[in-house]
């Protein structure tokens, strides 16, 4: 039987050559940093929610960093929070919510064949995504409690959930605007 030949490749292919046991373990692990965030963004709620009353503020760094419990029953930002039907906000938010968690989970194990910066950006947002939707399913709202402020600017409130979805979503912003290796070949 004759020896099979393997020509070359003719261009630089810039994809990391994994083994296929290697590509096995990336899909655990950023399930694992997910879980990580969806238990940690639970936990600090908790803390915060028993140790902090409704409405109650902490000043850790003064006149630029806050805890305080916020109960936050609208979207980002408390967005739609003070809306005529409340319940109907919850449940199409709880929608959204599952409906991202697929998205974004579906993406996830399509895209993690390597380590890099889209798989652990997304990894990010389902883990906060997650984070928030087991709030607004149990509770009914969400619990935000840093609050951010610039001399007489405030930031909304907000948790480790959203900081999660926003670092993930930076990561991915970067990975578009980011010069691709086929880019500088042209």
């Amino acid at each position: 039987m004759p020896e099979r030949y393997e020509y070359p490749p003719t261009e630089f292919d810039p994809r990391p050559r994994q083994s296929p046991g290697r590509r096995r373990l990336y899909f655990p692990m950023l399930l694992a940093l997910s879980a990580f965030i969806a238990i940690a963004d639970h936990v600090s709620k908790k803390f915060i929610s028993h140790r902090l009353p409704v409405g109650r503020s902490h000043t850790i760094i003064p006149g630029i960093l806050n805890i305080t419990h916020v109960l936050n029953t609208g979207a980002a930002f408390s967005f739609l929070a003070d809306t005529a039907s409340p319940d109907m906000v919850r449940r199409g938010l709880i929608f959204f919510s599952v409906a991202a968690v697929i998205i974004v989970g579906i993406m996830l194990i399509r895209s993690c064949k390597c380590l890099n910066l889209t798989c652990i950006a997304l990894a990010l947002i389902l883990g906060g995504a997650v984070g928030n939707l087991y709030d607004r399913i149990v509770y009914h709202y969400v619990i935000d409690f840093i609050g951010f402020h610039i001399g007489p600017y405030h930031w909304p409130d907000f948790n480790f959930a959203d900081s999660a979805i926003v670092i993930g979503a930076c990561l991915l912003m970067i990975e578009i605007i980011r010069p691709q290796p086929e880019d500088k070949a042209s």
